[in-house]
C-alpha cells in the first residue's frame, strides 16, 4: 500500500487524494469506520512499577500506515471518536511509529504550559524539519525564546498598522477581477490572494509576480510532504517534491536577502533584517532565511483556510451574510485601518466560530525529553506526542450544540470561549502561540469586508463541503461558490 501511494506520478497521487476525501455513501464512510476501530487495544507503554499511572491505551491501526488514512478521510471528525472512545489521552500508529494523541482543555493545559519542560518542539522536527528547517514553531526552550523576543519587533502595534495598510489596496484591486459570470473555486482564488499579499507585505514586493505561481507551487509541496508515507527523497514521492520546494524557497529568499539588508521600508523581510533587542541580539541571514519561509508558509496558508471557512459558513448562513454585509456597509467606501477592523464585531464572531468549527493547524507536535505523565497516564521519554486543540472546539462540556454554526457564542453575554483557558485555541497556546495571529485576523477581515460589501454569495443547493487532511485542511473541489455582484 506504501508503494502504491508513493511511487506514483503525480497525477496518480493527485488522484488518489482525491479518492481519500471525495464524498462517498454513508455505507462507504460507515464500513471505513467499522474498520479502522477492529484494531487490538493495547498499552502504549508499561508505567514504572510503584507509580501509581496508568498506561495510555489505544490502537496502532492498519500495518504500516497506522491511522493515517483515517485521518486524512476524516480529519477532527475520527479524532473526536477516538476521544470519545479512549478519553483524553490516547495512542495510534502513523509513519511507522506510535503517536500519543492528547485531547480536551485540561490534557492540552498540561503540555502547552509543559512547567517541568518535559515536552518538546522535536515533534514538529520530526514531521517537517526537512521543510522548515529551524522555523520559530520548531526551536525549543531558550533559543525559542530569544528568537522570538527578536521577532516581537516586526508584529509590534505600529508594524500591523503599517501591513494593514498594505493589505487593503491589494485586496480591493483583486476582488472585482473575480469572475462572476460562472461559479469559481473560491479556495484558489484566495490562496493567489494571500499570497501576493504575503509578496507584499512581507517581501516589500521584491518578488515580481512572474515568481508566484512557482513559489506557491513550492509551498504547497513543503506542507504536503509533512504528511508522506515514504520519508526519503523517492522518484515520484511528496517527500522529494518537498525537499525540491524547500530548495526553490531558500534561493527565493537568498536571492532577495541583500536589498531586504540594505533596506528600510515597512516589510517583514526588512524588519526580520534589522530587528535587534536592547542587548544587541539579532538574526543571522540563515536565521531570516528559514524564518521567512515558515512565516510565509504560516501567514497565507492559514489566512486562505480561515477565509475559505468563513465564506462557507456565511453561504450556508445568509442571514448571518446579510448581517455582516449590513456592519461593513455602514463603514462607507473607505479602505478600513486597523482600528476600523478591530471595531467589526461581528465580522470578529463570525471568523472565530469558523475557527472554533475548522482550526486551521487541528494538530499541534510535541516530543517527550523524559518521562512523564499527562493526567496521570505515563508516557516515556522519546514519545511522539500530537495535540488535537480542534477536538477541544467540540466538547459539550464547553460548547452549547458544538457542531452548530453559532457566532453569538463569542458575544459578551456569552464568551463560551472563557469557559477554560484551553477551550478555544486556533493559534495555540503557551510560549508557541502563533505570533502572527493578530495579522491574520486583520488580513482575513479584510478580504471578507471587501468581499461583502461588493459582493452576495451563494453555494450549489445541497452542497457539503468536504476538508482533504493530507496536510492542514483545505476543501478537497476548491470551494465551488457564486458571486453576485452588488
Amino acid at each position: 500500500m506504501v508503494h502504491i501511494i508513493e511511487r506514483t506520478t503525480q497525477a496518480a497521487r493527485q488522484r488518489l487524494s482525491s479518492v481519500l476525501v471525495a464524498p462517498a455513501p454513508q455505507a462507504v464512510d460507515e464500513a471505513w469506520r467499522r474498520f479502522s476501530r477492529r484494531w487490538p487495544t493495547t498499552d502504549l507503554a508499561t508505567p514504572p512499577e510503584g507509580s501509581g499511572l496508568r498506561p495510555v491505551r489505544g490502537d496502532y491501526g492498519p500495518p504500516v500506515v497506522g491511522h493515517l488514512l483515517d485521518y486524512i478521510r476524516f480529519g477532527t471528525e475520527f479524532g473526536r471518536e477516538r476521544y470519545d472512545r479512549y478519553g483524553p489521552v490516547t495512542w495510534m500508529g502513523a509513519f511507522g511509529t506510535r503517536v500519543a494523541v492528547v485531547a480536551g482543555p485540561e490534557a492540552t493545559q498540561r503540555v502547552f504550559t509543559n512547567a517541568d519542560k518535559a515536552f518538546s518542539q522535536a515533534g514538529w522536527q520530526f514531521l517537517i524539519d526537512r521543510f522548515f528547517h529551524r522555523g520559530l514553531m520548531l526551536l525549543d526552550f531558550d533559543e525559542h525564546k530569544m528568537h522570538r523576543r527578536i521577532m516581537q519587533h516586526a508584529f509590534t502595534r505600529d508594524r500591523l498598522a503599517g501591513y494593514t495598510h498594505q493589505v487593503s489596496p491589494r485586496v480591493r484591486a483583486t476582488i472585482p477581477t473575480w469572475p462572476t459570470q460562472r461559479p469559481v473555486r473560491l479556495y484558489w482564488l484566495l490562496k493567489r490572494l494571500t499570497l501576493d499579499i504575503a509578496t507584499q507585505v512581507f517581501m516589500g514586493g521584491r518578488g515580481g509576480s512572474t515568481d508566484t505561481e512557482r513559489i506557491n507551487q513550492a509551498f504547497v509541496a513543503t506542507v504536503r510532504a509533512a504528511s508522506a508515507l515514504v520519508r526519503a527523497p523517492l522518484p515520484g514521492t511528496r517527500w522529494r517534491a518537498g525537499v525540491r520546494g524547500r530548495r526553490v524557497l531558500e534561493d527565493y529568499f537568498a536571492q532577495h536577502l541583500p536589498a531586504a539588508r540594505a533596506s528600510t521600508g515597512e516589510d517583514l523581510f526588512a524588519a526580520l533584517c534589522q530587528a535587534t533587542t536592547p542587548e544587541g541580539e539579532h538574526f543571522s541571514d540563515d536565521d531570516v532565511i528559514n524564518h521567512m519561509i515558515f512565516l510565509m508558509m504560516a501567514a497565507h496558508d492559514t489566512a486562505t483556510i480561515t477565509t475559505t471557512a468563513a465564506a462557507y459558513y456565511l453561504a450556508t448562513h445568509p442571514d448571518w451574510q446579510d448581517r455582516a454585509r449590513q456592519e461593513s456597509l455602514a463603514l462607507g467606501d473607505a479602505p478600513l485601518d486597523i482600528d476600523a477592523l478591530d471595531n467589526l464585531d461581528t465580522l470578529d464572531r463570525v471568523i472565530k466560530e469558523a475557527l472554533r468549527l475548522l482550526a486551521p493547524v487541528p494538530l499541534v507536535m510535541r516530543k517527550t525529553v523524559t518521562d512523564t505523565d499527562i493526567l496521570g497516564h505515563y508516557l516515556p521519554a522519546d514519545t511522539l506526542v500530537a495535540l488535537a486543540p480542534a477536538i477541544n472546539h467540540y466538547v459539550p462540556e464547553y460548547w452549547t450544540d458544538p457542531d452548530t454554526f453559532d457566532p453569538d457564542r463569542f458575544a459578551p453575554h456569552r464568551r463560551e470561549d472563557h469557559s477554560h483557558r484551553f477551550a478555544w485555541l486556533p493559534f495555540g497556546g503557551g510560549v508557541h502561540k502563533c505570533i502572527g495571529m493578530h495579522f491574520g485576523t486583520l488580513e482575513v477581515k479584510t478580504i471578507l469586508h471587501e468581499m461583502l460589501r461588493t459582493t452576495h454569495w451563494t453555494i450549489p443547493h445541497g452542497y457539503h463541503i468536504r476538508w482533504d487532511n493530507t496536510s492542514l485542511p483545505v476543501p478537497s473541489d476548491g470551494l465551488p461558490i457564486h458571486l453576485n455582484p452588488l
